[in-house]
């Protein structure tokens, strides 16, 4: 074990109570030639043993526990306190591990050096909070090597592959480079990327430029979760390609790194990450490990995603009766159970129970303390005393909708559905309700993403309005709908009804979103499934006091060439939100358009 420090303060000379006080001297293997004075002279036995010739001049303070030869350290002992009053301030008692405290032989003396009696032992390691990165339990961290596009997909995909490590060809960097300028989503990823690489290539306390062949650890920056290393490449690699892979194009520069890697590194798996499907297909066609990125995925499976419905069993009533409370309040009634049905229910979470020759019942869930849920009964929208706008749900899913859309504690509501499932009709409905009617908001805001299912037709003339109004042609269907409900007050009044209605609508475009504030507004963004989550977080955080939030959107019509069901903004924020007091979410399940729509939406 290794020496302690010198003490910083010089011991003084031991008093006669202080010394009489300690326990007996270790053994030694000096001897004394001369008589011992009495025991109670303890000046005479200092001066004794201060002459006498021993290795080091010092006087034990403590005697050090007697240890087995193999043991590295000695037991803590204590000094006895003095039995009798000391003219002086009696020594507080010392705590002493494997060298014990010494004291000075008196003033002028040259300084003592510490020594131990315990037997020297090897430098104990450090066993604190290791930084070493963790492994896969098959083996070394694979090397991960990232394709452009990865990178301009997401600007943090450097720090979502845990303990694995990153490795960027210079062509990436280059490619970076040429995509950094404008304003588009891309320009903004590039840039973002080429910042966090800046940092991660800087060392943060000097202010001076890393080794980059060693490896950059990710975590320097903060992100704690990425325990691996950045590599650059710094060298020529011999590269090895069939003929019919031109040189010149980057993904097959990247191509030829990983197989240069993968040489390179025998006992080590080397992955090319691209998002590039023909990149991909190449690289196996040659034999490399190439793989999509999956972290920007929310859901592997599009089947697993929060349907905001669950069905009760049968004996549900049963099961739960032992314990359970029911009381009324405002004409609904609410129960409280406890049972083994609760940790599967989630706040808002809409259940329902069906049998054959039973009237149904349907409820919500409204919240959940520990091991006890409380539920409470929904209003029945499907009868026309609670119509909205003189809308009426024509099955369960739209009656579960119907109660998020008018319920005002409800800040944000997430419908998908199908085609035909009236996501459109049954929200346009219960804003209108809302605004008009009631007046809880002061108009309706809605926007959607401009993504053509075909080719492009170019810039459209005009006003914001009237540029977004070719994408409102579902808005305008629905309207029209809505307008014919009331027979009753002819030509004139169905016009003056329609122009009331469209002068409570603003149709806005989602590429001037960015810094706005929306008080006291039913906003309804259509066609979310087209939205990424980036521009999903953008659109919700414009809320403020007052705002209802709406999104629409089918998961099996995504337009948008690099989103799929599990990395969609809507998929996103679904997931996000479910199990929030002032959240809900329903899937429609049943069309209710027509019966050709319902039939093609099946076959087609």
């Amino acid at each position: 074990m290794p020496l302690p420090k010198p003490p910083t303060k010089r011991a003084d000379m031991l008093t006669d109570v202080d010394f009489t006080s300690q326990p007996k001297a270790a053994k030694t293997t000096v001897k004394s030639t001369s008589k011992s004075a009495p025991s109670g002279n303890a000046r005479q036995n200092v001066a004794a043993i201060l002459s006498a010739p021993t290795p080091a001049p010092t006087l034990e303070l403590v005697k050090p526990a007697k240890a087995p030869a193999a043991a590295p350290t000695a037991t803590v002992s204590e000094a006895p306190r003095p039995t009798r009053k000391a003219s002086r301030k009696p020594t507080t008692p010392v705590k002493t591990a494997a060298t014990p405290i010494v004291a000075d032989k008196g003033p002028g003396s040259p300084a003592a050096k510490p020594t131990s009696t315990a037997p020297t032992a090897a430098p104990v390691s450090y066993t604190g909070p290791s930084v070493r990165r963790k492994r896969d339990v098959g083996g070394p961290a694979k090397l991960f090597v990232l394709d452009t596009n990865v990178l301009l997909h997401d600007p943090m995909s450097l720090f979502r592959f845990d303990e694995h490590d990153i490795y960027l060809p210079m062509i990436t960097l280059e490619e970076l480079d040429g995509h950094k300028k404008g304003m588009t989503e891309v320009a903004r990823n590039a840039r973002q990327v080429s910042r966090e690489l800046d940092t991660l290539a800087t060392d943060l306390s000097t202010r001076q430029q890393v080794d980059p062949a060693s490896g950059i650890a990710l975590a320097k920056t903060g992100h704690i979760e990425a325990k691996g290393k950045l590599y650059f490449q710094t060298t020529g690699l011999a590269v090895e390609l069939p003929v019919g892979l031109p040189q010149g194009k980057a993904d097959n520069q990247i191509l030829g790194v990983v197989q240069a890697l993968r040489t390179q590194h025998h006992g080590r798996e080397v992955v090319l990450v691209s998002k590039d499907i023909n990149m991909r297909i190449k690289a196996r066609a040659l034999g490399l490990t190439a793989e999509d990125y999956f972290n920007d995925k929310t859901l592997e499976d599009g089947d697993l995603l929060y349907t905001g419905v669950q069905a009760l069993a049968a004996d549900f009533w049963e099961r739960h009766a032992k314990g359970m409370e029911s009381w009324q309040q405002g004409g609904i009634t609410f129960y409280r159970i406890t049972g083994p049905a609760v940790p599967t229910l989630m706040v808002n979470q809409f259940v329902y129970l069906e049998s054959p020759g039973v009237t149904p019942w349907y409820g919500k869930v409204t919240e959940i303390t520990g091991k006890s849920a409380v539920l409470r009964t929904l209003k029945d929208y499907a009868n026309n005393k609670h119509s909205a706008w003189g809308v009426t749900a024509r099955n369960r899913e739209q009656n579960f909708a119907l109660n998020l859309l008018l319920d005002p504690e409800c800040d944000f509501v997430t419908l998908t559905g199908s085609a035909g499932t009236g996501k459109t009709l049954i929200t346009l409905a219960a804003a209108l309700s809302q605004v008009l009617d009631e007046r809880r908001y002061t108009e309706i805001i809605v926007t959607r993403v401009t993504v053509p299912v075909g080719d492009d037709i170019g810039f459209l003339p005009g006003t914001e309005e009237e540029k977004m109004s070719p994408w409102m042609g579902a808005l305008d269907d629905n309207l029209e709908v809505l307008a014919r409900g009331d027979s009753t007050a002819g030509e004139w009044g169905r016009a003056a009804t329609t122009e009331l209605v469209r002068s409570k609508i603003k149709i806005k475009s989602l590429n001037f979103m960015r810094g706005r504030t929306f008080l006291n507004k039913f906003v309804i963004i259509d066609e979310a499934q087209n939205l990424t989550p980036k521009q999903m977080k953008t659109l919700i955080t414009r809320a403020g006091p007052g705002t209802k939030i709406v999104c629409l959107g089918n998961l099996a019509q995504i337009d948008t060439p690099y989103l799929t069901e599990g990395s969609s903004g809507l998929t996103y924020a679904v997931d996000k939100f479910k199990g929030w007091p002032h959240g809900g979410h329903v899937t429609l399940a049943r069309g209710e358009r027509s019966r050709l729509a319902d039939f093609a939406s099946e076959v087609l």
